[in-house]
């Protein structure tokens, strides 16, 4: 799968947009990848439905100049996200059982992948994730961290936001914890090129 990959900035804001609005795409309708930057439940101001406030802070992140993720396109058509970033940033990490902090080692985590329903087995999120890994190297990145889904048979697609186990070793990550059977804490080594 050849993509072309962007970081969301302001003016790619519609593309987003676009893309958690497609078919498939309900969780990332209600998250807008705000769930694991928390480190306890936040409450919507009354009168603001949940869905509304988690778009609004992510739009204020993006517009303070902070970019939470790349874009995928297939021509100018959007066709995926990649969540990721400073483990730091996805503050429910820290508390979480199975995706807590392995050691104190300076680390960006991949948090999420969304893909519509339309684009899904094609090697959209490896494609993702390729393009996630060279990004994460040019900013500087030493360590990246991912917390994949690994069960046997086929996985529905609701569940695979993480990614799979197999895709991440297929781009040379290692697994360093397994907290959960399902749930492997898995890291790659990055080096300039």
């Amino acid at each position: 799968m050849k993509l072309d990959v962007r970081p969301l900035t302001p003016d790619r804001w519609p593309d987003l947009e676009t893309l958690f609005g497609s078919r498939g795409c309900s969780v990332a309708r209600g998250c807008w990848c705000m769930f694991y930057r928390r480190s306890g439940a936040q409450s919507a101001p009354q009168g603001v439905r949940r869905a509304d406030f988690n778009r609004r802070q992510l739009r204020a992140l993006v517009d303070s100049g902070t970019s939470p993720g790349l874009i995928g396109y297939r021509g100018r058509v959007p066709v995926g996200w990649i969540s990721l970033g400073p483990r730091e940033q996805y503050q429910k990490l820290a508390r979480s059982p199975v995706m807590k902090p392995v050691d104190d080692q300076a680390v960006w985590s991949i948090v999420c992948f969304v893909v519509p329903a339309a684009y899904r087995r094609q090697g959209v999120a490896a494609a993702l994730l390729a393009r996630g890994i060279a990004w994460a190297r040019k900013q500087g990145v030493r360590m990246l961290e991912a917390y994949p889904v690994d069960r046997a048979g086929t996985p529905r697609d609701d569940s695979l936001w993480f990614g799979t186990a197999s895709m991440f070793e297929r781009a040379g990550f290692t697994e360093v914890a397994r907290r959960k059977p399902t749930r492997p804490v898995v890291r790659k080594s990055l080096r300039r090129s």
